[in-house]
């Protein structure tokens, strides 16, 4: 198989969440970014709005992506309880510069939610895209990450990243997983370290396997609901961890 080219982002911060399928007022969140997730931070990267669903939906649906932790241990999550009394005239921070306000009417009780969050994590994923001369390519995407129209943030607002997302080179690598192994930041010993990558983009059994699943990670941009699963492949890459 030939090599493809990735690129990889290093996302870690204090705080960060990928978010899973929400009940009630929970808001979980899973161990590695969904496909809705990762499309809407290079979106934002971008310059893009949610309106732009037809743009949204395009990238989404290029995306070929796989998911590891960088160290060998994931922190148990954070749960955060939320308790607001939002009024009519109340505004919020956004990223494209501007508070935004609420058109509803006064909440007469507070609003309780319950949002999961990881603490000082760091996840790595290498992405490239399918088709590869479309518009917009990884080096445009390179471009927004190193100079991003809006500010980045990891899953949720309060989620602002520790470091540059991008990792400064491209990955040369024929499958995600072989690409995954290829980032390490220390000189530790290679160790075995938890990983998601795509169906056919590494190995579907074996020690490193598991198991495959399908994987609930995809959004309908137009309507902002849930728009399907993918199948995955969940087990280890043998690599070297981040430095602390």
């Amino acid at each position: 198989m030939p090599d493809q080219c990735w690129l990889a982002l290093r996302l870690e911060a204090p705080l960060l969440a990928f978010g899973g399928v929400t009940i009630d007022h929970v808001g979980v969140t899973r161990d590695f970014p969904a496909q809705s997730m990762l499309a809407g931070l290079l979106a934002n990267a971008l310059g893009w709005k949610r309106t732009d669903w037809e743009k949204c939906q395009a990238l989404q649906d290029r995306l070929v992506f796989a998911a590891r932790q960088g160290r060998e241990e994931l922190p148990a999550p954070l749960t955060d309880t939320q308790n607001a009394r939002l009024e009519k005239n109340d505004k919020g921070w956004t990223t494209w510069g501007e508070p935004e306000g609420r058109a509803g009417a006064s909440y007469n009780a507070p609003h309780r939610r319950r949002r999961d969050y990881h603490m000082d994590a760091c996840v790595i994923v290498v992405l490239r895209l399918e088709p590869v001369a479309a518009q917009p390519d990884l080096d445009a995407l390179a471009a927004a990450l190193r100079q991003p129209a809006r500010p980045i943030f990891i899953g949720r607002k309060p989620c602002l990243p520790s470091f540059p997302v991008l990792w400064p080179d491209f990955i040369l690598a024929p499958t995600a997983h072989a690409a995954l192994a290829q980032i390490a930041m220390d000189d530790s010993a290679p160790k075995k370290l938890r990983a998601i990558w795509p169906v056919g983009e590494g190995p579907d059994d074996g020690d490193d396997v598991w198991r495959i699943v399908d994987l609930p990670d995809l959004r309908n941009w137009r309507t902002g609901l849930h728009g399907g699963a993918r199948r995955i492949v969940e087990g280890v890459v043998t690599a070297r961890e981040f430095a602390a």
